[in-house]
């Protein structure tokens, strides 16, 4: 009877200790929280703040550089859009009014019209999303033939990039109409 009882004293120490070690780390981590986050987010100073609420303080903290992680990533991929020569001045607007923090707002597309053919450039959320036939479609009825398609996901964001060159030399494509089309497609 001796044995059972050393051995529960010594699961009761054990059981202290991790406890202890626990808190020990918890206090350390709530430390560290406290030296990364700004003195100007937090109301009061941090040496009077319990560890309750320096997690309370760090939340809208953390919340803010999120959000200030996705309009970066949004700045990133106008400049790489630009950089491509996409205007991204001619965005459409989405159906249910979300607007993009910098004016990127999707669906998103560039015309391109050399003499070879056409170039069309489509970049859409996976929320307002459309068929590529549908696009494929259209270019064919405007007397284009599709020669390549390619889509690409980042994000949740879809590239398309289609390459089309002219059926008949003769008669040519609209690109007026084409794009108008497009417009209607993806509104």
């Amino acid at each position: 009877m001796k044995k059972s009882t050393s051995n529960d004293q010594s699961a009761k120490v054990e059981r202290k200790t991790v406890e202890k070690n626990r808190r020990i780390r918890m206090k350390a981590l709530c430390s560290k929280l406290a030296s990364l986050i700004p003195q100007h987010h937090i109301s009061t100073s941090k040496e009077s703040l319990s560890q309750q609420d320096l997690l309370d303080q760090a939340v809208p903290y953390i919340k803010q550089l999120k959000e200030r992680i996705e309009e970066l990533k949004l700045r990133k991929e106008q400049a790489v859009l630009l950089s491509k020569g996409i205007d991204t001045s001619s965005s459409l607007t989405l159906p249910d009014g979300e607007n993009a923090q910098l004016g990127l707002v999707l669906p998103v597309f560039e015309l391109r019209d050399d003499d070879l053919g056409l170039e069309v450039i489509l970049i859409s959320g996976r929320r307002k999303n459309f068929t590529l036939y549908e696009v494929i479609n259209i270019l064919e009825e405007e007397g284009a033939e599709v020669v390549s398609a390619s889509f690409s996901v980042m994000g949740d964001k879809i590239f398309h990039t289609l390459h089309a060159k002219v059926r008949l030399c003769r008669v040519g494509v609209d690109t007026t109409r084409v794009r108008e089309r497009l417009k209607e497609l993806i509104q």
